[in-house]
């Protein structure tokens, strides 16, 4: 019921071209109701923007984590090439990273990267690039979609989520499973704070 009448009130909204402003702690409602949300804390407002656009390309660590899953690896830029980074991260490896802004070297930077844009690596390279090995730890299945957590160098997990596109008597991958995941340097972004 609470679904429908979320959609009833968009379609209200379009209608009548008239502007709702709705208060709501629950992201998922914010995302399926607006057209535009403001993310705020503490009486702060830290970022308004479209749905897409906050969940995508949030601003702030703040708002990465405000709305969605999420992975945050920290490090500090090390190369700049152009449109991207090349980040030293805390974990020891290498990420390498599209960014909207310049990035001094040495600057200390989180990227966050959303658990859906992560997927299974056939083999591992030698560079290591924006590449992960672990362990599988937690598998939750829930019909459209698996979650899975990866602990990754015997400490941090790391979450990623893979669509069930086809119908399968067994999960794709299994507990204690060792892994690589790995993710493109557009998949996520750079921050600053």
């Amino acid at each position: 019921m609470r679904e429908n009448t979320q959609f009833e009130l968009v379609n209200l909204q379009e209608r009548l071209g008239t502007t709702f402003v709705t208060v709501t702690h629950d992201q998922e409602e914010a995302m399926t109701m607006s057209s535009r949300i403001a993310v705020m804390d503490a009486g702060q407002i830290m970022q308004v923007d479209t749905p897409t656009a906050i969940y995508e390309f949030p601003t702030s660590r703040l708002v990465a984590e405000f709305i969605g899953s999420v992975n945050l690896f920290e490090g500090k830029v090390v190369e700049s090439l152009g449109d991207q980074v090349l980040i030293e991260a805390r974990f020891g490896g290498v990420i390498q990273m599209r960014s909207f802004q310049p990035h001094p070297i040495g600057t200390p930077v989180m990227v966050a990267i959303r658990p859906e844009k992560m997927r299974l690596c056939a083999q591992r390279r030698a560079d290591r690039v924006n590449q992960l090995r672990g362990t599988v730890e937690d598998i939750a299945y829930l019909g459209d979609v698996s979650i899975y957590r990866i602990r990754v160098d015997g400490e941090r997990l790391v979450e990623m989520t893979l669509t069930n596109i086809q119908p399968r008597t067994e999960q794709a991958l299994t507990w204690e499973q060792e892994v690589t995941i790995e993710w493109s340097p557009t998949s996520g972004v750079v921050l600053t704070e």
